[in-house]
């Protein structure tokens, strides 16, 4: 079990020392743009959350944790944090930006009353090159293609007025895992 643990510390370690570069919100939320799977939601959402740098990192027991800002009608309104937790068939590192988009003033005020969790039957879909799938709490997602344009990917769909996107930056990881995302929010 120590093994196990030092070797998670470890993992995670290497992956966080890719967020040691500033965020850049703005750069990331162009890069979300770009993507044709997320107009409508930048056009119609009630507001959102962007998280520039998710590190995420496991040997059998996983973490990940991000910091982000969150945007009511495309000002910013509060700062938010996201950790997980994971248990399972997991190994690597993987280093990802996330956004959440939330459907009415409901899911804003939900997510932001303090701390939020994600349930198990939310989804995420990635919009990323290359083959890859997803399962956790964030749900289930694959997608194939060789970059943004030529992706085939899951349709992106509200889940309780909150539709989860990310963009892989690097790393790679292989799970089969349980896990759960809290996340905090304080208002600036």
């Amino acid at each position: 079990m120590k093994k196990l643990l030092l070797s998670l510390i470890t993992v995670f370690v290497l992956v966080a020392g890719f967020t040691v570069q500033a965020d850049d919100y703005s750069q990331t939320i162009d890069n979300f743009k770009s993507s044709p799977a997320t107009k409508d939601f930048f056009n119609q959402a009630y507001g959102y959350a962007v998280y520039p740098t998710i590190a995420k990192a496991g040997v059998g027991i996983g973490a990940a944790h991000g910091k982000g800002l969150v945007y009511l009608h495309n000002k910013k309104v509060g700062k938010s944090s996201m950790t997980q937790l994971s248990i399972g068939f997991q190994l690597g590192g993987q280093v990802y930006s996330q956004i959440i988009f939330f459907q009415d003033k409901r899911s804003f005020d939900e997510f932001t009353s303090g701390n939020f969790e994600f349930s198990a039957s939310a989804s995420a879909v990635a919009l990323t090159a290359a083959v890859q799938a997803q399962v956790g709490s964030s749900g289930i997602s694959s997608s194939k293609g060789a970059d943004s344009s030529s992706t085939k990917q899951n349709k992106a769909i509200y889940h309780k007025g909150m539709a989860v996107m990310t963009l892989t930056k690097g790393g790679l990881m292989y799970e089969a895992v349980l896990a759960g995302q809290k996340y905090s929010y304080i208002a600036l």
